[in-house]
């Protein structure tokens, strides 16, 4: 999400599915004693399709529960626990890099994800540096290595003499400066050269800081910030088909991610592995600010389902924290500090030992005017996630909070209500005895909070509940009876 801010990306569905189509009202059905079955106000064609979703669901649950059979092993160490930072320009300071250095390693953070822009390093030809800006990639480097925190460099942003913009767009291209030029790819494969190019030198001056470089940003992005214009697949494929045996001739052991993609569909996905992505990067870095646990889910299984298994780095996610003033921020859903640090923890420790999950970095490390993404604060004072975010990169398998879950009747009915931990769709089953006869899948409000009304029909007496999270699954389910 490097500068997604400024974009107003849209974050809360992105018109994809996670699993199931995500709702913010609960999925219900009611089983009843005798052979009638009655539906709680929803037509029979969706009862179908929960039926049928859910056992979708219950397939896609994460390894890990015995309760749902899993088999495969736990990682034996949790992915690497990072921040995005702000990126290479030639106007920031020495000392504002170093400060965010300084900052990143008093959150005990493995890896920094920060912007290396193609247009601020090489704005007037190929080759041809800019030397302001390629001092303060040292600086940010080499004071990242001296924290023993490794970098993602993100390298995007076409320059004005390599960009296919048309020319009604290149007219207004500035070199060095933002402009809608930046976000159209190559304008040939000589531009498409030039840039594997950069990242080969990117490669060979800094291979002892890099954790990774990623190829662009979002080029699923329906805004088009990041990357415009016709065949996006095509022409993505073709950037990292040519930039990854670059990297790798300068230095193999530079690990570079494809994808940066926001959409956990797979539709996109798919479309690039029609053009011939695989085998040109070594890991997938993926974007999710919704359901993230579920998307991350998701997206793994197509992942799977055409044969790919390299790792999976969410290089961006997180939480605004601007609530009250607003409810919404950027098109996500404002939260309270204190629910953003217990979001940050939880995820965090939820995806602490999925082996596919090489890496976690939270957008982002400071916030800025009009957006409160950061853990700390516009003037740089810490918030509570700052806190919660040190200790989790520092502990990273604690467990994350439970499920609760409270009944209490009302009149003729039963209401459950409670909380969970964030990221992925809930469950709540009713039983009677031993046989199931409701069911409902919802999602959490923006607090982590449910209160769902149980149909009349089971009564008030006799019936044991219990709800849970998809990602935890049965074995983390909270349990009440009444």
């Amino acid at each position: 999400m490097d500068g997604w801010a400024s974009a107003g990306a849209t974050r809360t569905a992105h018109g994809y599915r996670v699993g199931m189509p995500p709702s913010a009202r609960a999925v219900t059905r009611t089983m009843t004693e005798g052979p009638r079955t009655r539906l709680a106000g929803r037509p029979v064609q969706l009862l179908l399709l929960l039926a049928i979703g859910l056992c979708t669901l219950g397939w896609l649950a994460p390894a890990g529960d015995g309760e749902r059979g899993a088999t495969a092993q736990l990682a034996a160490t949790a992915p690497l626990g990072g921040v995005n930072i702000p990126g290479v320009s030639a106007g920031a300071s020495a000392a504002s890099i170093d400060q965010e250095i300084a900052n990143a390693r008093a959150l005990h953070a493995k890896v920094v994800r920060l912007e290396v822009p193609w247009n601020a390093l090489e704005p007037l030809a190929p080759g041809q540096l800019e030397p302001r800006a390629l001092a303060n990639a040292d600086r940010l480097m080499s004071d990242a290595a001296a924290a023993g925190i490794g970098v993602i460099a993100l390298v995007q942003s076409t320059p004005c003499w390599a960009s296919s913009a048309p020319a009604s767009v290149l007219k207004n291209c500035v070199p060095q400066g933002d402009s809608a030029a930046g976000s159209w790819p190559p304008s040939s494969p000589a531009a498409v050269s030039a840039f594997a190019g950069f990242t080969a030198f990117l490669a060979q001056r800094y291979a002892s800081s890099l954790a990774a470089i990623e190829i662009w940003n979002e080029p699923d992005q329906s805004n088009e910030d990041y990357f415009a214009g016709p065949e996006k697949p095509k022409r993505y494929a073709a950037m990292l088909k040519a930039a990854y045996p670059a990297i790798k001739q300068a230095d193999p052991r530079v690990p570079v991610l494809a994808g940066s993609l926001v959409g956990s569909n797979g539709v996109f996905l798919r479309a690039l592995y029609a053009a011939g992505i695989k085998g040109y990067y070594d890991g997938l870095s993926v974007h999710f600010y919704t359901l993230v646990l579920g998307s991350l889910r998701a997206i793994h299984e197509t992942q799977l389902a055409n044969g790919d298994n390299t790792p999976l780095w969410l290089s961006e996610f997180g939480w605004t924290s601007c609530w009250p003033k607003y409810r919404t921020q950027q098109e996500q859903g404002c939260v309270t500090p204190a629910v953003q640090a217990a979001n940050l923890s939880n995820t965090y420790r939820s995806l602490a030992r999925t082996p596919w999950v090489a890496a976690e970095v939270m957008y982002k490390l400071q916030g800025s005017t009009g957006e409160d993404f950061g853990v700390l604060s516009a003037t740089g004072v810490r918030k509570p996630s700052f806190t919660a975010l040190a200790k989790v990169f520092s502990s990273p398998f604690a467990s994350p909070e439970p499920v609760t879950l409270s009944l209490k009747r009302h009149g003729s009915g039963v209401t459950a209500s409670g909380s969970g931990p964030v990221g992925d769709y809930m469950e709540l089953e009713a039983f009677r005895g031993t046989r199931l006869r409701y069911r409902a899948l919802f999602v959490l409000d923006r607090f982590n909070r449910y209160s769902i009304g149980l149909p009349h029909v089971l009564g008030t007496r006799g019936l044991r509940v219990r709800v849970y999270q998809y990602w935890a699954g049965l074995g983390r389910a909270a349990h009440a009876s009444i």
